[in-house]
C-alpha cells in the first residue's frame, strides 16, 4: 500500500488545469487537486462520524462509512478482555443520569454484559436513546467483504494480538488503519498485521512547530519505517475561527513548515493528514489544500467534504 501511494504521489500525470492561476508564494507548487482522484481523499470521520452521530456505535460507523470516510474508532478493553468501541476513561460525559459511582469508572472497571446495559445515545439527543457500546468484533463484521468499508483504529487500551486476531478473523486486515501517538506501538502492529496502514499521529501542544520539529526528527531516525500515514494537528490562534483562504501563515504553525513537511513526506509515499483546531470554514481547508495537504480528520464530514468538492471545481 505504502509502494503504491509512492506511486501515486510521485509518478502521477498532472490534471489539466489551463484555467488554474499560479500559487502564491503561500501555496505549495504540490496540490492534491492535481495528483489525486476526488473520490480517493481520505476523509477521517473522527468516532465514526463526527458531531452527527453518537461517537462509536455502529450506527456511528455506518453513517461515516455511507458519507464517503474512513471511519475511526477508539478502542479499550473491558473487565472480561473484551475489546469494545469506546473513547473516555469513564462513563460520566456519554451516558446520560448516570450514577455519580458508576460515573467514576470506565471501560476497564465493568464486564461487557454490564457495560452492553449502558445507554451512550441519549446524551446526544432523544433520536440517539438507545444507542450501545459495541464489540469490535461487530464492527469489523460489518466491514467483512466491503472492502470499501475502513477503519481507523485509535488504540486506548487494548492487547495487540488480541486485536490483531479479531482483525485477522474478520478477514479486515488491508481495511484496518491503526493510529497511535507511539511509533513503537506501530512497528509492534505492524509485524503483527503487515497488510495492515499505520498513522502516527502528533498531537496538540503550546508550541506546535517546535514539538512537530522534534517528532519529524525521530521520524527520520527511524526512516519512517511501518508509517503510512501521518496526521499533526493545526491551531488557528486563540479566539480566530475565521481565514481568508489567502491569509499568510494564519495557523500557529506556518505555512512554510507545513508545505516543508507535506513535501518531505510524499518523497516516503507517506500520506500527509491534519486535523484542523479552532474552525470548520471552507476557507482553512482550503487553505491548507493550498498548502499541500492530503486528507483530513475531521468532526464534520459534511463540512469537511462541500469544501473539498467546492475546492476541485475551482478553475
Amino acid at each position: 500500500m505504502k509502494q503504491l501511494l509512492l506511486a501515486i504521489l510521485l509518478f502521477s500525470a498532472p490534471i489539466a488545469l489551463a484555467d488554474n492561476p499560479m500559487p502564491s508564494t503561500s501555496q505549495s507548487t504540490w496540490n492534491v487537486r492535481d495528483h489525486i482522484p476526488m473520490d480517493k481523499i481520505i476523509v477521517q470521520a473522527h468516532r465514526g462520524a463526527g458531531e452527527l452521530a453518537e461517537e462509536n456505535t455502529l450506527e456511528a460507523f455506518q453513517l461515516g462509512w455511507k458519507l464517503g470516510c474512513v471511519a475511526e474508532s477508539d478502542l479499550r478493553t473491558t473487565k472480561d478482555g473484551v475489546i469494545v468501541a469506546f473513547h473516555d476513561n469513564n462513563f460520566a460525559r456519554v451516558v446520560k443520569g448516570v450514577s455519580k459511582e458508576m460515573a467514576k469508572k470506565g471501560v476497564k472497571d465493568v464486564t461487557f454484559d454490564e457495560l452492553k446495559k449502558l445507554d451512550v445515545g441519549s446524551w446526544k439527543g432523544d433520536s440517539f436513546t438507545g444507542r450501545h457500546v459495541s464489540r469490535m468484533s461487530e464492527v469489523f463484521a460489518l466491514m467483512t467483504g466491503h472492502p470499501d468499508r475502513r477503519l481507523y483504529l485509535d488504540i486506548k487500551n487494548v492487547d495487540l494480538k488480541e486485536l490483531a486476531k479479531e482483525v485477522r478473523a474478520a478477514k479486515v486486515e488491508p481495511q484496518v488503519i491503526l493510529a497511535s501517538t507511539k511509533y513503537d506501538i506501530i512497528h509492534q502492529w505492524k509485524k503483527l498485521v503487515p497488510e495492515s496502514q499505520t498513522l502516527l499521529w502528533m498531537g496538540a501542544t503550546q508550541n506546535p512547530e517546535p514539538y512537530l520539529t522534534k517528532r519529524f526528527e525521530e521520524l527520520r531516525k527511524a526512516n519512517f519505517a511501518d508509517v503510512t500515514q501521518v496526521q499533526i494537528h493545526t491551531h488557528l490562534p486563540d479566539g480566530v475561527t475565521q481565514i481568508k483562504r489567502d491569509d499568510v501563515n494564519p495557523f500557529k504553525e506556518s505555512d512554510a513548515f507545513l508545505k516543508a513537511r507535506g513535501d518531505e513526506l510524499r518523497q516516503h509515499g507517506i500520506l500527509f493528514q491534519t486535523l484542523p483546531y479552532g474552525g470548520t470554514t471552507r476557507e482553512i481547508y482550503w487553505h491548507l489544500l493550498d498548502l499541500g495537504l492530503m486528507s483530513f480528520a475531521t468532526d464534520h464530514p459534511d463540512v469537511t467534504w462541500d469544501a473539498i468538492h467546492d475546492y476541485y471545481q475551482m478553475k
